[in-house]
């Protein structure tokens, strides 16, 4: 019996670790889908959106393959905050979030049109933010460089030290891939993971 191609929907190292914690065998293909935010859209459905896209967009390509798609957002004060993309704006996002709670979304999306299994899931995380001097910021940022993270930082590594609390069901969610979540949809596709 072969084992089942499984396709992870994203470029992202941090989603690839996440994933070969799970001890299966899986390839990566970078999806090209528009990621902008609708009019209206509120961040739960924009990351579960583009989670499903995102595995829908290979499923098309693949479709024997099961594809895990992920997508998330940082939300806060009512805004949706992606990837800061600069030293610039991660030290805003940072400078707007001390003292505050960030709420972080994580689209998760199994899809496979072989089977016709197609399971969307959004796992909602918040973190509380210590208060701390734009000298700090500054020195954590200059540190990790994580302007290719939602929200700023790497909450796996240094960025630990810029919260006074984290509240979560599953701590992997923040990081960018639920693995809880996933082994269930992926144990509902056909995949034993245990």
């Amino acid at each position: 019996m072969t084992e089942p191609d499984i396709i992870l929907a994203s470029s992202s190292p941090f989603r690839q670790e996440l994933l070969s914690r799970l001890q299966l065998p899986f390839r990566c293909i970078s999806p090209d889908i528009d990621e902008s935010v609708k009019q209206d859209e509120d961040a739960g459905h924009y990351v579960s959106r583009l989670a499903q896209e995102k595995a829908q967009s290979i499923a098309h390509q693949h479709p024997k393959a099961i594809v895990i798609g992920s997508d998330q957002c940082a939300y806060l004060n009512g805004e949706i905050l992606g990837k800061p993309g600069s030293h610039e704006n991660a030290l805003k996002q940072l400078q707007n979030a001390r003292g505050n709670e960030v709420v972080f979304y994580t689209g998760l999306s199994v899809q496979s049109q072989k089977s016709g299994f197609n399971q969307v899931d959004c796992v909602e995380f918040r973190v509380g933010f210590r208060d701390l001097r734009d000298a700090q910021l500054e020195h954590y940022l200059r540190t990790e460089k994580p302007y290719h993270c939602a929200g700023s930082f790497k909450s796996e590594a240094y960025g630990i030290t810029l919260f006074s609390y984290m509240s979560g069901d599953d701590p992997t969610a923040l990081i960018g891939l639920p693995l809880i979540s996933l082994t269930s949809m992926l144990e509902q596709a056909g995949i034993t993971v245990v």
